[in-house]
Protein backbone atom coordinates (compact mmCIF):
# COMPACT_ATOMS: atom_id res chain seq x y z
CA UNK A 1 0.00 0.00 0.00
CA UNK A 2 1.26 3.33 -0.72
CA UNK A 3 2.15 5.74 1.62
CA UNK A 4 -0.14 8.75 0.58
CA UNK A 5 -3.39 7.00 0.59
CA UNK A 6 -2.96 6.37 4.45
CA UNK A 7 -4.25 10.13 5.33
CA UNK A 8 -7.32 9.53 3.03
CA UNK A 9 -8.67 6.27 4.48
CA UNK A 10 -7.90 7.83 7.99
CA UNK A 11 -10.02 10.68 6.75
CA UNK A 12 -12.66 8.06 5.56
CA UNK A 13 -12.94 6.02 8.35
CA UNK A 14 -13.26 9.41 10.70
CA UNK A 15 -16.04 10.90 8.62
CA UNK A 16 -17.53 7.55 8.54
CA UNK A 17 -17.56 7.70 12.47
CA UNK A 18 -18.92 10.73 12.77
CA UNK A 19 -21.88 10.05 10.54
CA UNK A 20 -22.64 6.70 12.56
CA UNK A 21 -22.35 8.96 15.50
CA UNK A 22 -24.81 11.58 13.79
CA UNK A 23 -27.69 8.67 12.66
CA UNK A 24 -27.22 6.93 16.05
CA UNK A 25 -28.17 10.27 17.74
CA UNK A 26 -31.43 11.05 15.72
CA UNK A 27 -32.23 7.57 15.59
CA UNK A 28 -32.37 7.85 19.08
CA UNK A 29 -34.48 11.17 18.89
CA UNK A 30 -36.89 9.79 16.71
CA UNK A 31 -37.46 6.54 19.36
CA UNK A 32 -37.75 8.95 22.00
CA UNK A 33 -40.43 10.92 20.41
CA UNK A 34 -42.44 7.41 19.38
CA UNK A 35 -41.44 6.96 16.12
CA UNK A 36 -39.31 4.29 14.10
CA UNK A 37 -35.81 5.10 14.47
CA UNK A 38 -34.91 3.56 10.89
CA UNK A 39 -37.32 6.78 9.35
CA UNK A 40 -33.65 8.56 9.58
CA UNK A 41 -32.54 6.75 6.21
CA UNK A 42 -35.83 7.53 3.97
CA UNK A 43 -35.21 10.92 2.54
CA UNK A 44 -38.33 13.10 2.91
CA UNK A 45 -40.09 10.75 5.36
CA UNK A 46 -37.28 11.56 8.01
CA UNK A 47 -37.99 15.44 7.34
CA UNK A 48 -41.87 14.37 7.63
CA UNK A 49 -40.81 13.20 10.77
CA UNK A 50 -39.21 16.02 12.33
CA UNK A 51 -42.00 18.25 11.29
CA UNK A 52 -44.26 15.53 13.72
CA UNK A 53 -42.34 15.96 16.64
CA UNK A 54 -42.54 19.57 16.09
CA UNK A 55 -46.22 19.12 16.69
CA UNK A 56 -47.30 20.32 13.38
CA UNK A 57 -49.24 18.95 10.75
CA UNK A 58 -47.79 16.36 8.18
CA UNK A 59 -48.36 19.24 5.28
CA UNK A 60 -46.10 21.40 6.34
CA UNK A 61 -43.14 18.90 4.56
CA UNK A 62 -44.54 20.34 1.16
CA UNK A 63 -43.07 24.29 2.97
CA UNK A 64 -39.75 22.66 2.69
CA UNK A 65 -39.83 22.74 -1.13
CA UNK A 66 -40.38 26.39 -1.26
CA UNK A 67 -37.13 28.49 -1.40
CA UNK A 68 -36.58 30.79 1.43
CA UNK A 69 -39.47 30.08 3.02
CA UNK A 70 -37.71 26.55 3.82
CA UNK A 71 -35.49 28.25 5.86
CA UNK A 72 -38.58 30.05 7.97
CA UNK A 73 -39.74 26.52 8.24
CA UNK A 74 -36.80 25.11 9.41
CA UNK A 75 -36.41 27.25 12.09
CA UNK A 76 -39.66 26.85 13.32
CA UNK A 77 -39.40 23.65 13.87
CA UNK A 78 -36.04 23.67 15.36
CA UNK A 79 -37.61 25.69 18.01
CA UNK A 80 -40.70 23.71 18.54
CA UNK A 81 -38.39 20.21 18.56
CA UNK A 82 -36.18 22.01 21.38
CA UNK A 83 -39.68 23.19 23.48
CA UNK A 84 -41.01 19.57 22.53
CA UNK A 85 -37.72 18.87 24.82
CA UNK A 86 -38.03 20.64 26.85
CA UNK A 87 -35.31 23.10 25.95
CA UNK A 88 -35.75 26.93 24.95
CA UNK A 89 -36.43 28.81 21.78
CA UNK A 90 -32.60 29.87 21.71
CA UNK A 91 -31.25 26.44 21.86
CA UNK A 92 -33.43 25.52 19.05
CA UNK A 93 -32.20 28.08 16.96
CA UNK A 94 -28.55 27.79 18.19
CA UNK A 95 -28.21 24.13 18.73
CA UNK A 96 -30.89 22.65 16.15
CA UNK A 97 -30.95 24.98 13.49
CA UNK A 98 -27.02 26.30 13.33
CA UNK A 99 -25.67 24.10 15.11
CA UNK A 100 -27.11 20.79 14.53
CA UNK A 101 -24.05 18.48 14.71
CA UNK A 102 -23.90 19.50 18.00
CA UNK A 103 -27.64 19.91 18.93
CA UNK A 104 -28.86 16.10 18.02
CA UNK A 105 -26.47 14.44 19.13
CA UNK A 106 -27.16 16.55 23.03
CA UNK A 107 -30.90 15.58 22.36
CA UNK A 108 -30.29 11.94 21.54
CA UNK A 109 -27.67 10.91 23.85
CA UNK A 110 -28.59 13.21 26.35
CA UNK A 111 -31.33 13.10 29.22
CA UNK A 112 -33.55 15.39 27.47
CA UNK A 113 -37.06 13.57 27.33
CA UNK A 114 -39.84 14.24 25.18
CA UNK A 115 -43.45 15.55 25.55
CA UNK A 116 -45.95 15.88 23.59
CA UNK A 117 -46.65 19.02 22.06
CA UNK A 118 -50.27 20.26 21.96
CA UNK A 119 -52.54 19.05 19.24
CA UNK A 120 -52.18 20.64 16.02
CA UNK A 121 -56.07 22.41 14.91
Amino acid sequence: MHLAILPLLFLAALYLGLALFYIVAAWKIFTKAGHPGWGIFIPIYNVYLWVKIAGKSGWWVLLYFIPLVNLVIAIIVAIDVAKAFGKTTAWGVCLLFLFSFIGIPILGYGKATYTQPAPVA
